[in-house]
């Protein structure tokens, strides 16, 4: 299939291939989605009471920042390959491309919340958390703020298609970096927030009951979606978001495990769902650009990377520098101008830099094998890739972030 053909009425054309305009693209996509998650990470530092009060509070995040990331980074990339494979047509019923996806989207969110819960709080018990909240507090928090944040990214997610039709964004650029970060930006407040429902006994109680039973009612009537493209969905993501929620709840741990380092310098803990979403972010771009391609011929998803590969590998390891030193500063002057605890600027920008350096190449690897494998087996690539992407970078940049701040001298 010709990578130049029309695109239908409502998009413009596209051609695919990389060039000045898809490396701006890419890179203000990401810049903004870093400024939109060092506010996420202030909201997590102001909440330095709640994450004491509510232990295990912490070990939720990157999972529930993670899942809105997976779930509608996914989304984006299949819209992205729909558009360059000329089936893209904007519209919002359910049977349309667009429709189908935001209520596969909307399914799994939720009820992947409910999971996370349960997986969470089973988690902690195993890694001796003792003084971590109810498995009723967990639910409450997760899945509450889950809907909360999905009903906002999912609004978002809407906005970008919208405006890809109108002014001709390239989803694959844009979607994986800005619904990660502003994923970030909006799961950290709404977890805080649903934390004001937890505690409160059997309140608490009852509405975890509410919460878990719309949960599974939603679920299951995906699942059976009599529309094909949802049950499709839905019926393949159910897997790899699970694997992709374990993952997360070790990054998890490693994050929980260094709350006293972090509360004791503050501008680090602003600098986490950067750096975690910048990651993801990269690796997301990257996972959308190769399916594209896979999807379309241009490339034979081979074990080594073709040239075309090779030139997409390429333009992302150059913007990993300018988007974690982004991360570095922004956290920094966010911490002076609030008050907040933290080392010199320049302690910040070498754990950012080295940890930073220590993701990408994991980012290479997993983005171009997940993807490939996934292909090569007769799998979606826009649905397995971006949540094993940004899940395994979740833990390897919760690791990554964690050696950097021993290295620095900072933990």
């Amino acid at each position: 299939m010709s990578p130049d053909r029309r695109a239908p009425a409502g998009l413009p054309r596209l051609r695919y291939g990389p060039s000045r305009a898809d490396a701006g693209q890419r890179l203000v996509a990401l810049l903004i989605g870093v400024l939109f998650a060092t506010l996420g990470g202030l909201v997590l530092a102001a909440a330095e009471g709640t994450l004491v009060e509510l232990s295990g509070l912490l070990l939720l995040v990157p999972g529930a920042v993670a899942l809105r990331g997976n779930v509608f980074g996914a989304m984006g990339s299949r819209l992205g390959t729909a558009a360059h494979a000329g089936t893209f047509r904007l519209n919002f019923r359910p049977d349309g491309v667009v429709g189908g996806n935001l209520l596969a989207a909307g399914a799994l969110s939720l009820a992947f919340s409910m999971v996370l819960a349960v997986l969470a709080k089973g988690t902690a018990t195993v890694f001796g958390l003792s003084r971590s909240m109810t498995l009723a507090d967990f639910l409450v928090v997760s899945t509450l703020g889950g809907l909360v944040a999905s009903a906002a990214v999912g609004l978002v997610t809407v906005g970008m298609v919208v405006g890809s039709a109108r002014f001709g964004w390239d989803l694959d650029n844009v979607t994986a970096p800005l619904v990660t970060t502003i994923g970030d930006l909006l799961t950290v407040p709404a977890l805080v927030v649903a934390a004001a429902a937890a505690g409160r006994g059997s309140a608490s109680t009852a509405l975890a009951v509410a919460l878990v039973g719309g949960s599974l009612v939603v679920l299951v009537a995906a699942w059976r979606a009599p529309i094909e493209e949802v049950g499709r969905i839905v019926r393949q993501s159910v897997p790899v978001l699970g694997v992709a929620i374990v993952i997360d709840l070790l990054a998890g741990i490693t994050i929980e495990r260094r709350l006293d380092d972090l509360l004791g310098a503050e501008a680090l803990l602003i600098l986490l769902p950067a750096f975690l979403g910048g990651a993801g972010a990269l690796g997301g771009i990257l996972c959308s650009r190769l399916s594209t391609q896979f999807h379309l011929g241009l490339d034979d998803a081979t074990p080594l990377p073709s040239r075309a590969s090779g030139r997409d590998i390429r333009s992302v390891v150059l913007l990993a520098v300018p988007v974690f030193a982004t991360g570095a500063a922004a956290a920094h002057v966010a911490a002076e101008l609030t008050g907040q605890t933290g080392p010199a600027f320049g302690q910040i920008l070498a754990v950012a830099l080295l940890a930073g350096g220590m993701a990408t190449a994991c980012v290479v690897l997993i983005a171009y094998y997940s993807t490939m494998a996934a292909f090569r087996f007769g799998l979606d690539p826009d649905t397995y890739g971006i949540p094993l992407v940004t899940s395994s970078l979740d833990l390897v940049g919760a690791f990554a972030l964690v050696l950097a701040m021993v290295a620095v001298g900072v933990a």
